[in-house]
């Protein structure tokens, strides 16, 4: 018998409240928007595409099924790209910029694209059995973005907003893949610069799953995933500020203010680039485990040697524990050495913006 469970990768229950002091950082990816923001009712569209004839081939059979839908009986209409109107609006996503860049052999050929989306992440979760795994979903807007907990974000016109599938059977590394996926954004970034001659825009991750520039959030990624016959079916979202100011920053913003160049990110080539190193990198996980890749994720990530100060309650005493971190453990969770030399391992509760704010800590034997 199958049986499915829908689980948030990166964020886990606390067992007791813990308050910790840190600097906070003024930083989101977007604005929270009240889930009325924009007429759930309104209709949709899909462009799909693939990059072979096979794959174009499942998009003309998704078409005619008329299997693919949206949640809150939002309208959806499905085209193919070669009957798409062209020419498409100047600021729309490029598919067939993107399609010839991408040198993949799975992951990102078939995608599906839309000017205007509820979210990215609900179209290819809600749809995960009638895609193809590596499927990619594009919006130009989405007006119910999510982040962590279920929150509802703005995502405006400039960002690139994308969700792609892919499967597991390791249920003790799904948990894990948040990492490589940041860690694919910001060396997808670097060989965007690296292809232009651009100096380094150095993002860097922020544990769990945020992406931040010059101490300002510019990106953040989401994965879930359920269980459903044997398989871990992942669902990965991830929004980057490209090219919108608002309302924090953007790479673009960032390459204005180098003063160095006229060239300008484009949401096609950073999405190409990411998509080829992300089928290195999960190559490599699947086969040899995160720690193939932990040199590269601690180079890139803000944590290292960061000494926190926990105030860890204990019914009417408040305990305080200095700790550094140290890396990650095997499951995927904060490791940290207290000053005592006591090894403990750090969690996030609940839904909490600031980094740190509500981890529970864990003394390791």
């Amino acid at each position: 018998m199958s049986y499915a469970f829908t689980r948030s990768l990166g964020f886990f229950s606390a067992l007791k409240k813990v308050i910790l002091s840190t600097k906070k950082t003024n930083s989101s990816l977007s604005l929270p928007v009240a889930a009325s923001a924009m007429d759930g009712n309104s209709s949709c569209a899909l462009v799909l595409c693939g990059k072979s004839s096979a794959e174009n081939e499942t998009a003309k059979t998704l078409k005619n099924s008329g299997a693919l839908k949206l949640t809150d009986n939002t309208e959806l209409s499905i085209l193919l790209h070669s009957e798409s109107e062209k020419p498409i609006k100047e600021d729309a996503f490029g598919v067939d910029s993107f399609m010839n860049s991408l040198s993949t052999n799975r992951f990102g050929r078939f995608l599906l694209w839309s000017p205007r989306l509820p979210s990215t992440h609900d179209v290819v979760s809600q749809n995960f059995c009638e895609l193809p795994i590596g499927a990619v979903c594009v919006a130009d807007v989405q007006y119910k973005g999510r982040g962590r907990s279920k929150n509802a974000w703005e995502s405006p016109k400039g960002c690139l907003l994308f969700s792609f599938t892919l499967q597991m059977e390791d249920g003790r590394i799904v948990p894990l893949i948040q990492y490589v996926v940041s860690l694919a954004v910001t060396e997808a970034i670097k060989d965007v610069c690296d292809k232009n001659g651009l100096p380094y825009v150095d993002v860097k991750i922020k544990w769990p799953n945020d992406l931040y520039l010059n101490g300002l959030k510019v990106g953040g990624i989401l994965c879930t995933s359920t269980f459903k016959s044997k398989q871990f079916n992942v669902s990965a979202g991830i929004g980057l500020n490209v090219d919108n100011e608002k309302p924090t920053t953007c790479l673009n913003t960032f390459l204005r203010e180098l003063s160095v160049t006229t060239y300008q990110f484009r949401r096609e080539d950073i999405l190409a680039s990411f998509f080829d190193k992300f089928e290195k990198f999960y190559e490599l996980f699947i086969n040899q485990g995160f720690q193939s890749l932990e040199e590269l994720y601690y180079k890139t990530w803000l944590h290292s040697g960061q000494r926190v100060i926990v105030q860890e309650k204990n019914e009417d005493q408040v305990v305080e524990n200095v700790v550094t971190i140290q890396g990650l453990t095997s499951s995927g969770y904060l490791l940290a050495i207290g000053d005592d030399n006591q090894m403990c391992e750090l969690h996030p509760d609940g839904n909490s913006f600031d980094f740190f704010k509500g981890l529970v800590r864990r003394k390791l034997d």
